[in-house]
């Protein structure tokens, strides 16, 4: 029976050569340290506590490697409680948002130099008391996670080590401030700010992991660019030149390749196609086998070397995602595992016979009660673990009640209302019937076909020339149908039953609103009428009120998507992505916030208005045609911080940079150029491929035929949700047990012995 019982045994229980943490140091307890006393039911309650922690960690994908006192675990579910994560989290955003508010201030109704008033400047320690309040929270923040972690795993977190030092240095450059009267010309800690955002999110951790495995080979596709660029810059710098026997000047070298540095940033410039083909047409319309050079490089720059990046991207991160879920999937087992490894050492555990080793489900309810999950999965698990009654969980049956965090949650839509009258029950069947959610649609579709044909009837007449009587009867009779609809299918659905799907809200609330609208409309204006042109009462005008209304119409008509099952995949398979795509938004967050307050330190107060001029055409006709003047690209400015980001996104979308390029180089220098290349390079280059590689991830693993597929959200179809765990099950690999073993035997805090 020998071998038996060792193969009965939990896994921890077995000796690896005397190492790991089987057993605790000399003056340390462990759960089955105390098997009778007075000592025994506090060393139960302490397994107990142990065991929610575990299980808690496994809901959340959280690490186990913290310590496990009975005080600590105190702290790490307080530390992780909702109000606790989401104080943090409005501490990160204050923090960030400060920005707007600082010198300079951002509260201005425009951004351009022409028009822009005086902003209201915080008086100095306002903004600086608000910091230190944030910062304080911080302190804590490190302070609780490095004792939570044990000093020997804070040495090792090179995150949680930058953490400290970020602080640091935040804490002097504040005293720093307040010393100078908050007048000094470069605050560091503005630049520090967004790792706060990045340090409390390990999906953007592990993003960052992945672009750094990505860098050798956006670094060779960025070499060969660069080759390419200064091969055709020389190309470009021989080829339209000025002989001697040029009667005239010749206008592509005068306007793109008067100098090195011009041709070079004329043809970076064509890599995007911004300036395409205003660059071509001189020397295109002097000699058109000039056509040639550009062709050929925008072919093999722009639709070859930028794709082949982009694929070089995908091909880094094709196995994000997986590796993403793999890892949480691992973290869900450890959890797991170590809960039942816990509930299994605790004083008088064993069955009947010695061998018997387990959990019984007594102590494992107790456990659950405590536990914070959602309650659809708490009780699918309470229901399995009651029916196992007094007979102990194996390591392989404790395992599988957890399966139930990985499955679908089930939507459940409360019972209909039950009616005697067969005619009641008739009316029932009709208006809860899916045709009846076509006529809908099809009444929509007409609406908002009568709206974008008065659209094209009036679109060159003046509002207070327009005849508003036809639209609006038919606005009238199409809202009277929609509220009619409401009342219907909650007659048919019940009160509950209609609000318990997606789509049902939306529609209800968007006709709510048009109904009090078009009420509104006609207590202060009366019925529809010819030649429906009161004057302006009110808040809002007719027009006014009449284009809000269809505004609501239009969006209502979105209704339609659920109906559509092409249509509704692609909407719920985009709205299933959010969650993936934010780590990535949280990058996107960071380097734009970056680079934001480096350009207000660089280029603040450079772009200065035109002596003289407040009108919206310039008033000097001789500046040339395309720009940064002739544009009005006044707004374009690094004066604040809301107009950094508008112009960082003007850059990044590149339609027109050159403009912008082309400005700054003037009032500033050539050396702001390579600000501007460089963000065009982390954003539209490396950012945006990114962005693609994960969708494209996402998408041909959703829409894989061999893969779960996902319902439509919002759809009567739709009774239940697919977890991402659930959807990739047949490629995610479940961890062994050695595995496990050898992980939590690595536990510094954790000490199991039988």
């Amino acid at each position: 029976m020998a071998e038996p019982q060792a193969e009965s045994e939990p896994l921890l229980g077995r000796p690896r050569g005397g190492r790991g943490h089987d057993c605790p140091p000399p003056g340390l307890l462990a759960c089955s340290s105390v098997q009778v006393g007075p000592g025994a039911l506090a060393r139960q309650d302490l397994c107990i506590d142990q065991a929610v922690v575990f299980i808690e960690d496994a809901v959340q994908y959280r690490s186990i490697y913290h310590r496990m006192d009975a005080r600590s675990m105190w702290l790490y579910r307080w530390y992780y409680s909702n109000l606790c994560q989401r104080t943090l989290s409005f501490t990160i955003f204050l923090i960030l948002f400060l920005a707007f508010i600082e010198t300079p201030s951002s509260l201005t109704r425009s951004a351009d130099v022409r028009y822009r008033s005086l902003p209201w400047e915080p008086p100095c320690g306002l903004t600086e008391a608000v910091e230190l309040l944030c910062l304080l929270v911080f302190v804590a923040d490190v302070s609780v996670k490095g004792y939570l972690v044990g000093w020997s795993q804070f040495q090792k977190n090179l995150w949680l080590l930058a953490y400290l030092t970020v602080l640091a240095v935040s804490l002097v450059d504040w005293a720093v401030s307040l010393s100078l009267l908050c007048q000094e010309p470069l605050r560091m800690r503005r630049l520090l700010r967004p790792f706060f955002l990045l340090q409390n999110s390990s999906m953007m951790k592990k993003t960052l992991k992945c672009i750094r495995w990505s860098l050798p080979d956006m670094a060779s596709v960025g070499l060969l660019l660069a080759i390419h660029l200064c091969l055709f810059t020389m190309l470009g710098m021989l080829l339209f030149t000025v002989g001697e026997k040029d009667a005239e000047p010749n206008r592509e070298r005068l306007a793109y390749f008067r100098n090195l540095p011009e041709a070079l940033t004329s043809l970076l410039v064509l890599l995007t196609t911004a300036n395409n083909p205003d660059v071509m047409v001189p020397a295109y319309s002097k000699n058109r086998a000039y056509a040639i050079f550009f062709i050929v490089f925008t072919l093999i720059g722009s639709l070859f070397l930028m794709n082949l990046l982009t694929a070089i991207i995908y091909n880094q991160f094709r196995g994000y995602l997986m590796k993403s879920l793999q890892t949480s999937l691992f973290r869900r087992r450890l959890g797991t595992r170590a809960a039942y490894e816990v509930l299994s050492s605790m004083p008088g555990q064993a069955g009947a016979t010695p061998e018997a080793v387990g959990v019984k489900p007594q102590n494992l309810l107790l456990v659950l009660q405590k536990v914070q999950m959602s309650s659809s999965h708490k009780q699918a698990i309470v229901e399995k673990v009651r029916s196992y009654n007094d007979v102990l969980l194996s390591v392989d049956e404790f395992q599988k009640l957890f399966n139930e965090l990985d499955k679908s949650v089930i939507k459940e839509h409360p019972p209909r209302p039950q009616y005697q009258s067969p005619f009641l029950q008739t009316a029932q069947f009709l208006f809860s019937h899916h045709y009846f959610d076509y006529l809908g649609n099809v009444i929509a579709l007409s609406n908002l076909v009568s709206i974008c044909v008065f659209l094209v009837l009036d679109a060159d007449v003046l509002p207070g020339n327009r005849d508003d009587f036809v639209l609006g009867i038919l606005d009238c009779i199409f809202i009277l149908y929609y509220v009619l609809e409401l009342l219907l299918k909650v007659f048919a659905l019940g009160p509950w039953g209609y609000l318990s799907y997606p789509s049902n809200v939306c529609d209800g609330l968007l006709t709510s609103i048009l109904l009090v609208l078009e009420i509104s409309t006609l207590a202060v204006y009366g019925f529809p009428h010819p030649r429906w042109r009161p004057e302006t009462l009110g808040l809002l005008s007719l027009w006014d009120m009449t284009r809000l209304v269809n505004m609501l119409i239009v969006f209502r008509f979105l209704r339609v998507i659920p109906n559509m099952k092409p249509m509704a995949m692609v909407v719920s398979t985009v709205l299933g992505l959010i969650q993936n795509l934010r780590a990535f938004g949280g990058i996107l967050v960071v380097v734009y916030y970056v680079f934001a307050i480096v350009g207000i330190s660089l280029f603040r107060g450079t772009i200065v208005a035109p002596f003289g001029n407040s009108s919206l055409a310039p008033a000097n006709g001789s500046v040339s045609c395309g720009s940064f003047e002739q544009l009005e690209y006044w707004a374009n400015n690094f004066d604040d911080f809301a107009a950094a980001l508008v112009t960082l996104w003007n850059v990044m979308v590149v339609n027109n940079w050159q403009v912008i390029l082309d400005a700054y180089e003037r009032y500033v220098g050539p050396w702001s150029k390579v600000y501007f290349v460089l963000w065009w390079l982390v954003s539209s280059v490396i950012w945006v491929n990114l962005f693609l590689a994960l969708l494209l991830e996402n998408f041909l693993h959703r829409w894989d035929p061999q893969n779960h597929e996902q319902p439509p959200a919002g759809t009567p179809e739709a009774t239940y949700r697919m977890s991402e765990e659930l959807m990739f099950r047949d490629i995610l690999e479940e961890p062994g047990d050695e595995e496990l073993t050898e992980k939590l035997r690595r536990h510094p805090h954790l000490w199991l012995c039988r």
